[in-house]
């Protein structure tokens, strides 16, 4: 990749410029696309940002209601204002939440709230690389051969996580952030402001004290559900989504990775390829058909089935499984393997 080192000073003086040319980079966000300006009444409540998960898109109903009528629909990544949100007199039942937009009523599952929140360059990066989430809606990566310059590939969603390995000159001549991924060790990079380092205490074991044969995992297919347990005491359960391949019977985690990429690794720019990068917090427990506990970026429809076969939750309940868990993770640790926490799953 074409590289350019700065000095200490150059890095928060070109970091500065960054944070104000960024709006110019970035797509003209719209009505349905969640541009607003902040309400002068502070008892009105701002809209939320959501963005389209489903490749197929979304219907917006004139109500809260399925078979009620559709008035438009929403494609793909497409990041709209939520105005409100209420039940759902027909649900569904698992997930009975709908969102208020503009012109109608939308189902909550398959939307995913985002934030666009901007972070200042930071050089301080481990020699082993630094893990990062996205803070915007979703930011384009590019990488950078000899013959085509720089060309567009992943596009990276609100969430995820990835390494950062070096601070580099981007495509508009501003520091970026290089990213190793972790699936076949190509090199792209992204804009340094739409990137937060995760610090290290976000790693910090949660119950380091609770002997590690005493913590064990339930999860029912039936119930949609995760309870972890502290000996006989329920410590957290949530909400899941599990697959068509998630089987019963007892397992162990054995492979706990805090980003990984899920899919095929084709270096394009395609959306709709079958791919998942920086797929955040993940905890393998069964190797022969990847099936893991991990977050998820492109949905919130927790309490039916979703995945292919892993066990789908929110970012903030993956996280708290992979820090409560062993084996225990540093914050250095690309992937980190041990006979670690057991896991029952029952029909």
């Amino acid at each position: 990749m074409k590289k350019e080192k700065y000095t200490r000073r150059e890095f928060f003086k070109l970091g500065a410029l960054g944070l104000g040319a960024v709006f110019l980079r970035s797509p003209r966000l719209t009505l349905n696309n969640a541009l607003f300006s902040p309400s002068p009444n502070p008892s009105v409540k701002a809209p939320r940002t959501f963005l389209v998960g489903s490749q197929r898109g979304v219907s917006v109903h004139k109500l809260p209601d399925d078979s009620s009528l559709i008035m438009y629909q929403l494609g793909y990544n497409d990041i709209i204002n939520v105005y409100d949100q209420v039940e759902g007199p027909a649900g569904p039942s698992w997930n009975p939440i709908w969102y208020r937009v503009w012109g109608g009523y939308v189902h909550s599952g398959n939307l995913y709230e985002v934030k666009y929140i901007l972070n200042s360059l930071n050089p301080n990066i481990r020699p082993t690389g630094q893990l990062a989430e996205i803070t915007v809606p979703y930011t384009q990566s590019y990488f950078y051969n000899n013959v085509q310059g720089w060309i567009p590939v992943y596009r990276l969603y609100y969430g995820s996580t990835h390494w950062i390995m070096d601070v580099i000159t981007g495509p508009d001549e501003k520091p970026w952030y290089k990213i190793k991924d972790e699936l076949d060790s190509s090199e792209i990079a992204v804009p340094s402001e739409h990137l937060r380092f995760i610090p290290d205490e976000d790693f910090e074991p949660i119950s380091p004290n609770v002997p590690p044969g005493d913590k064990h995992i339930d999860i029912s297919i039936t119930y949609q559900n995760l309870k972890a347990y502290e000996g006989e005491n329920l410590v957290f359960e949530t909400k899941i989504s599990t697959g068509s391949i998630t089987v019963p019977g007892n397992f162990h985690i054995q492979t706990k990775l805090p980003s990984k990429h899920m899919g095929v690794a084709d270096l394009s720019d395609d959306i709709y390829a079958y791919r998942f990068i920086g797929v955040p917090w993940t905890c393998f427990f069964q190797m022969e058909d990847g099936l893991a506990t991990h977050g998820v970026y492109w949905h919130s429809n927790f309490g039916t089935p979703m995945s292919a076969g892993c066990i789908n939750m929110s970012i903030p309940d993956a996280k708290w499984v992979y820090r409560w868990t062993t084996p225990v993770a540093a914050p250095e640790d690309w992937e980190k393997r041990g006979y670690g926490t057991a896991i029952h799953i029952t029909p």
